[in-house]
């Protein structure tokens, strides 16, 4: 079994050419991409990915957002395929007064193609309380910021084909700005790929629904995929083999693949199908503002431990359980009385055989 990295040392030595065209592997690289800690060097406005990579060598494995992260900046810096391809217009910005957690990063392939990736859910409350929102929310700010920078992009380098894609929320992001973005960008948009992230309302979706640039979006979720299967997917999907189990299939380097493709399996699993049945029953069963008030609550709980990633909350459990219970009983009897039946009736939809 192999995984992206797997196939940076398999195939880093070839160039990406008309040869050996930009594939779907490669895709899922620089989607990834975006993920790693551009914030923690001293970034040039134009910087080639080798000179990236030896300015992170030095980060511990810890210090990055998943295993393989820190494998997958040092192949690339090695790897006569990526390493000379230029990097601009990094951009992070996380906001707890908006709930906003947005990063994007662009990879120049070539002189006539560039690639935007956007960056998923990090481990920050706010990055997950963002994720919620889109429950309950029109547009989240992370969307807007999306299309915003890719209006930037496509201003700054006119002549350059475009391609989007992002894990998790990135994958979401890159989905709305495809959906949204003016037809003069859109035309210039050779695809869009979101890996393992949520959908949107079905309704919404159905304002696109004729424009050709849908035929350019994909999505690919593993076989127990979760987080893939909250909201719709109107746009083609198919379903990616994963050696891990249950929410822990979201780690896309488990996502197997075999030389330059995935590999894929026929459908998801029972379990994921039937998480996708109860959160569409849950959204149906309930209005946004009850969502609203049902998220806001549960964070509430959390920030009031002054954790700002759920890392630190698991750390240090034995401290948080406390505050975390004080909290809870500080809510108004209102919103605690909303917690336990959206979980009630969540946990109902769940065992419900219908």
């Amino acid at each position: 079994m192999s995984n992206i990295n797997d196939y940076l040392i398999w195939r880093g030595d070839i160039k990406i050419d008309d040869q050996y065209k930009f594939n779907e592997i490669d895709n899922m690289i620089l989607a990834r991409f975006s993920y790693l800690l551009f914030d923690k060097i001293d970034l040039l406005p134009e910087e080639k990915i080798e000179s990236i990579s030896k300015k992170m060598k030095d980060f511990p494995n810890e210090d990055f957002n998943y295993n393989g992260d820190k494998e997958l900046i040092t192949n690339l810096g090695q790897s006569e395929r990526f390493k000379n391809l230029i990097v601009s217009d990094f951009i992070k910005n996380t906001d707890s007064q908006t709930e906003k957690q947005f990063s994007a990063i662009t990879i120049h392939i070539s002189k006539e193609e560039l690639y935007i990736s956007f960056v998923g859910t990090d481990g920050s409350l706010i990055g997950w309380k963002e994720d919620f929102n889109i429950s309950f929310m029109e547009n989240i700010p992370s969307q807007i910021a999306g299309l915003e920078y890719t209006k930037m992009i496509a201003k700054k380098y006119p002549n350059k084909k475009i391609r989007i894609g992002g894990h998790s929320k990135g994958g979401n992001i890159s989905v709305y700005v495809a959906l949204n973005a003016p037809k003069e960008i859109q035309d210039k948009i050779i695809g869009v790929v979101n890996y393992d992230g949520p959908g949107f309302d079905k309704e919404k979706f159905k304002k696109h629904k004729d424009k050709e640039i849908i035929n350019r979006i994909f999505t690919y979720i593993p076989q127990d995929s979760i987080i893939g299967r909250i909201l719709e997917h109107e746009e083609k999907y198919e379903v990616i083999l994963s050696t891990e189990k249950g929410i822990y299939q979201h780690d896309i380097y488990s996502w197997q693949i075999e030389r330059d493709k995935m590999i894929r399996t026929e459908k998801a699993t029972d379990a994921s199908e039937r998480m996708y049945k109860t959160i569409k029953k849950w959204l149906k069963n309930t209005t946004p503002d009850q969502r609203k008030i049902f998220f806001d609550s549960i964070f509430e709980v959390f920030f009031s431990t002054q954790a700002t990633t759920f890392g630190e909350i698991s750390s240090s459990w034995m401290r948080s359980a406390p505050k975390l219970f004080e909290s809870y009983k500080g809510l108004s009897e209102e919103d605690r009385k909303n917690i336990i039946d959206m979980l009630k009736l969540f946990g109902k939809l769940y065992i419900s055989k219908k």
